[in-house]
């Protein structure tokens, strides 16, 4: 019975969980799959997560069930990994989950009015979820933000937090002078002070530079994404540009590639004021 859930090609979420089953198998499963544990799993569920962003990023919906099927995967293994411990099941992971949405949407699922703003929405979301980080003894302001979160996202994640109780500038102008200051004393650490203290110094900007992003309802992931994508874009038509002149960037020299890089620039806005 089991095998012909296993190979039934519209077996749905029960296939999935008996192979995942199977693959952990300590006698007949895979050995690699009964290898791993929590830990060694959670950098491909991140992973994973992130192609899930990069698929809608690119708008490549042909590619985003696949990613969305890697991604549910990851959950899977977690579940097997949690059961095989006595820990909990994905029936109850699923549980947790349907239980959170309708405790967190009383406008929905409850009797409260759905006739809200969605600035109204978010402040009752907030309100929801510091009572639940209540109830698990999560006091402090900042308990609670992830710590497996990327940097960048984890600081806005705390300075949000924060922001909440009023700790955060009034306005925007007095975080691009604490950018000036800190790129400043980055400048000064880099020529009198360890590489400890100028990674600190580094951490301190990237930090205040999450909060300018937040002043500015930007995500800074997001942003940064955007422009590792303009690099990419622009250097390999630079590298074309090489091309055309039977060189490669290694054959080259900064001088000529810098040139090679503002043409490109300068074609690209040529190109944006055309369309």
């Amino acid at each position: 019975m089991a095998d012909d859930l296993i190979h039934d090609p519209k077996g749905g979420m029960p296939r999935l969980l008996e192979i995942m089953r199977r693959l952990r198998d300590p006698e007949t499963g895979c050995p690699w799959d009964i290898e791993q544990d929590f830990s060694t799993i959670a950098p491909y569920t991140i992973e994973e997560a992130y192609e899930v962003a990069d698929a809608i990023e690119r708008e490549a919906w042909d590619e985003l069930k696949g990613e969305l099927g890697d991604l549910l995967f990851q959950s899977v293994f977690h579940a097997q990994m949690a059961t095989e411990r006595g820990l909990f099941t994905f029936d109850e992971v699923a549980d947790t989950m349907s239980d959170k949405m309708v405790a967190r949407h009383p406008h929905v699922f409850g009797d409260e009015s759905n006739q809200k703003s969605a600035d109204q929405q978010t402040r009752d979301w907030e309100t929801i979820k510091a009572a639940e980080r209540a109830s698990k003894k999560q006091q402090g302001t900042l308990d609670g933000v992830a710590v497996g979160l990327p940097a960048l996202l984890r600081a806005v994640k705390l300075q949000k937090r924060a922001a909440r109780v009023g700790f955060d500038w009034p306005d925007i102008r007095h975080v691009v002078d604490k950018i000036v200051e800190e790129a400043g004393e980055l400048a000064e650490a880099r020529d009198t002070m360890s590489q400890t203290e100028i990674e600190e110094e580094f951490g301190d900007m990237l930090f205040v530079m999450a909060n300018l992003a937040r002043h500015l309802d930007l995500d800074p992931e997001a942003a940064l994404r955007a422009t590792n994508q303009k690099f990419i874009r622009r250097f390999e038509a630079v590298e074309a540009k090489l091309s055309k002149r039977g060189k490669r960037p290694e054959e080259s020299t900064l001088e000529e590639m810098d040139g090679l890089w503002d043409a490109v620039k300068i074609e690209e806005k040529a190109k944006a004021s055309d369309t």
